[in-house]
């Protein structure tokens, strides 16, 4: 069996193809149950969430991510997501590889986020602000600058030391990145907004977003986080990864939808619409477009399947 460690994972899964491969995923066959999400009670901290992400192409491929969230790891200097993806045969059951989830979770969130602004960011779109300095902060500019002729990358987090460093890393990759302190200011500039925090309290406030902005939100994944407010929801055009995942577990979504704010009607299309031509996306220049991504299993086995066949060449 193979087994792809963090960097032979990063190694194997370049942008171009990773966002292809979710975007084929998402128009084809894949077959994908509701994950497991459970609650893991961690004594004195904020509690854990366990998923088990299954999913499958009939005759070909199937697999399984098993991911722990631990929020407060971040008072351990280790990282928030830790996981493990396990890839079988779609034919025989035959386990085929052990891919690091970690870094499978984070290029393949980016990449979705990335596939999402192909069709929904304004395709003149310059600045970039990333709200949020975990490592998928990175990820985030890297893969949005594959689908917009990205110049300049805001980095703001509540650890103004974090986004220093983080400005630091990006810099050091080639990219025209800052660390900014006044949230509002580079919010109201930006014309893609992509939120990557466990916030339960929303960061990103509707009234500041300027006219043709895109606002990303990928950190709230249970229904009591937060990363935009009311205000946000009504003034954007609303879309979603998948509608059963979005209405279930993620709160800019879920809370909208209890108070009235958010009809179900308002979530205009989820990216199987987008990618299938079902909706087209962005309609104007001053429209104001919102994406919430709470993850999908079928975005996990296009990475896995990619990441495989990269060492492989594929199936035998």
């Amino acid at each position: 069996m193979l087994v792809l460690d963090q960097d032979a994972t990063r190694s194997a899964l370049a942008w171009p193809q990773l966002i292809d491969a979710i975007a084929d995923m998402f128009g084809g066959d894949c077959v994908m149950p509701i994950r497991h999400h459970h609650d893991v009670e961690v004594p004195g901290e904020r509690s854990a969430t366990l998923l088990l992400m299954p999913a499958w192409v009939p005759g070909l491929y199937a697999g399984i991510k098993i991911v722990s969230v631990f929020p407060d790891n971040t008072t351990r200097a280790l990282p928030a997501i830790f996981g493990t993806y396990l890839l079988c045969s779609g034919k025989t059951g035959e386990m085929l590889a052990a891919i690091d989830g970690g870094e499978l979770t984070a290029r393949r969130t980016a990449a979705t986020s990335a596939l999402a602004a192909r069709y929904l960011a304004h395709p003149e779109a310059e600045e970039l602000l990333i709200c949020g300095t975990g490592r998928l902060s990175l990820n985030m500019m890297q893969a949005h600058a594959q689908v917009r002729p990205l110049k300049r990358f805001l980095i703001w987090g509540r650890n103004g030391d974090s986004a220093l460093r983080m400005a630091d890393e990006a810099q050091a990759l080639g990219l025209n990145a800052q660390a900014v302190s006044n949230l509002e200011a580079a919010a109201g500039s930006a014309d893609i907004i992509s939120c990557v925090t466990l916030s339960s309290e929303p960061l990103v406030k509707g009234a500041w977003l300027k006219p043709g902005a895109h606002l990303d939100l990928v950190g709230g994944f249970k229904p009591d986080m937060r990363e935009t407010d009311d205000v946000a929801i009504g003034r954007a055009t609303v879309f979603v990864d998948t509608r059963a995942g979005a209405v279930k577990e993620a709160g800019d979504i879920v809370q909208p939808l209890k108070s009235g704010v958010l009809k179900t009607h308002d979530i205009r299309a989820e990216l199987h619409d987008l990618v299938g031509g079902a909706h087209s996306g962005r309609s104007g220049s001053e429209e104001i477009t919102l994406f919430k991504s709470v993850g999908a299993a079928l975005e996990d086995l296009a990475g896995a399947i990619i990441a495989y066949e990269h060492v492989t060449g594929g199936l035998k």
